[in-house]
């Protein structure tokens, strides 16, 4: 398994040293797109995904983030477990509501931090 780690320092833009927030499942660590393994959230065309990022990227404002990447791939992404500040970026945008749990690809992992409210408002993926 390859490990990506990146620090993320304070600042007023989505980029922060080498971390970078696509979306709320999806950053760009050392240049390197990561795909949140398990992690189904909203689209950026929506208001949801729109506040999912903006809740990702202050998420990640002054934490170390690091990724540990499966084989796999999605489009121009490798797959991956990321963590900020050893805490699992995909159970806390979950746990936050503004993300659902992709059984497909989680194993159900982050099932339990799913919250009501993000099950009414979002949509999941049909491949989860």
């Amino acid at each position: 398994m390859k490990r990506l780690i990146a620090v993320a320092v304070l600042a007023t833009t989505p980029v922060w040293a080498d971390v970078q927030v696509r979306d709320a499942d999806t950053i760009v660590l050392n240049g390197t797109p990561v795909r949140f393994q398990g992690v189904d959230a909203p689209e950026l065309k929506t208001r949801a995904g729109k506040d999912a990022k903006r809740w990702t990227v202050i998420y990640l404002r002054g934490k170390k983030v690091s990724c540990d990447l499966t084989r796999e791939r999605s489009y121009d992404r490798y797959i991956g477990v990321c963590y900020a500040d050893g805490q699992d970026i995909g159970a806390a945008v979950i746990a936050a509501g503004h993300a659902l749990d992709c059984a497909q690809y989680s194993g159900e992992r982050y099932r339990q931090f799913e919250q009501a409210s993000a099950k009414s408002r979002i949509k999941r993926a049909g491949y989860c």
